[in-house]
């Protein structure tokens, strides 16, 4: 028998539930619409109907340890509150963590999504075999997290790993951040489209022009398939992306000496259109990674499969996360596992846990 706990990544389109034992097995996974037009007491009545069915249904296989959710947006880290969402309208300043903990009777731990994504690659994704690491994931947006001592770096408020809002042209795109030249207006699905229309309407790309009129969905996955296709416009929006990034992480890399960086989200399927220009900027901008590069193959760069030397880490690795979409539901499944281990005023106080009413 292993305890489990329940973890939850609660998205403004899908909300998705899993059952995670104490070694990282997945028990069971379920997904739901989120009906966010139904509003926020809707939305978690169905989020608690799901946990409870999954918590009765593995409460024979060992103690459950609690639930942890992932969540888009600012969390005031002590209250549990939800400050701001830009994926849940009318979601903001709600208490969300306290309503949840009434409707089940036991503890909940409430996280930013990009942190606990950061948090589960660093348990059983790409950093497993590192104590301290940084995460960016793309998708919509760009979100970040930071692993210190394989623990989660709030900073100050809790809103520290914000690498989608570092500037990577001081005059560039308006973000709706306030500020120009974000890193979010370079390398998020949305930037890629936004670029690719952009291409479109100076009458210099045809390939994207075609797949665009053809596609009412046109996408970053279809700018993608044209890049790997061979169309130079579609190849150009990817070594931008690669370019923004190169810029931040060559950045960090710098300023904290992590032994990895691991690139995440949905636009990390496209790692082998902009990964080549990521290590590009990496070796002209940080001296540091030029220092603890590890060696590679000419015409190699690292990937997925980069590994963490035996006896600690004294290369820096950039590589590609591993865990796909799951990485935040094994990072939020891993929080009440690990809490009481946590000596930090993010979390509450680990009172014993109750059984799920």
């Amino acid at each position: 028998m292993a305890d489990f706990s329940i973890g939850v990544d609660l998205g403004g389109t899908n909300l998705r539930i899993a059952a995670v034992d104490e070694h990282g097995v997945l028990l069971e996974k379920v997904t739901l619409g989120t009906q966010v037009a139904l509003g926020r007491d809707r939305v978690i009545h169905d989020m608690c109907e799901a946990i409870r069915h999954l918590a009765h249904k593995y409460e024979g296989s060992g103690a459950l340890q609690g639930i942890g959710i992932g969540v888009p947006g600012i969390i005031d880290m002590k209250t549990g509150t939800l400050r701001e969402s830009p994926n849940l309208p009318g979601w903001a300043e709600s208490p969300v963590r306290t309503q949840i903990e009434q409707m089940l009777g036991t503890r909940v731990i409430l996280e930013n999504d990009a942190n606990a994504a950061a948090f589960g690659e660093n348990w059983l994704g790409a950093a497993r075999n590192v104590d301290d690491m940084a995460m960016l994931t793309l998708g919509t947006g760009v979100g970040g997290g930071i692993v210190f001592g394989r623990a989660i770096w709030h900073g100050m408020t809790g809103m520290a790993g914000e690498f989608g809002h570092i500037t990577v042209e001081p005059e560039g795109v308006q973000c709706k951040c306030g500020n120009r030249g974000c890193l979010e207006q370079y390398a998020s699905a949305t930037a890629v489209v936004r670029m690719a229309r952009e291409a479109i309407e100076q009458h210099i790309a045809p390939g994207l022009s075609h797949a665009a009129s053809a596609n009412p969905e046109f996408s970053a996955k279809a700018v993608y398939n044209l890049a790997i296709q061979g169309d130079e416009e579609a190849k150009k929006i990817f070594r931008r992306v690669g370019h923004a990034l190169g810029i931040v992480i060559a950045d960090l890399v710098n300023a904290l000496n992590l032994p990895m960086y691991v690139v995440g989200g949905g636009v990390s399927s496209a790692w082998e259109a902009f990964s080549p220009a990521i290590f590009d900027e990496l070796r002209k901008r940080s001296m540091v990674y030029a220092a603890t590069a590890p060696p590679s193959v000419p015409g190699e760069e690292q990937g997925a499969s980069a590994q963490v030397e035996p006896g600690g880490p004294t290369r820096t690795i950039v590589t590609r996360a591993l865990l796909g979409s799951d990485a935040g539901l094994y990072g939020a499944a891993r929080l009440p596992m690990v809490a009481d281990e946590m000596v930090s005023h993010s979390y509450p106080a680990g009172a014993k846990m109750r059984k799920i009413i």
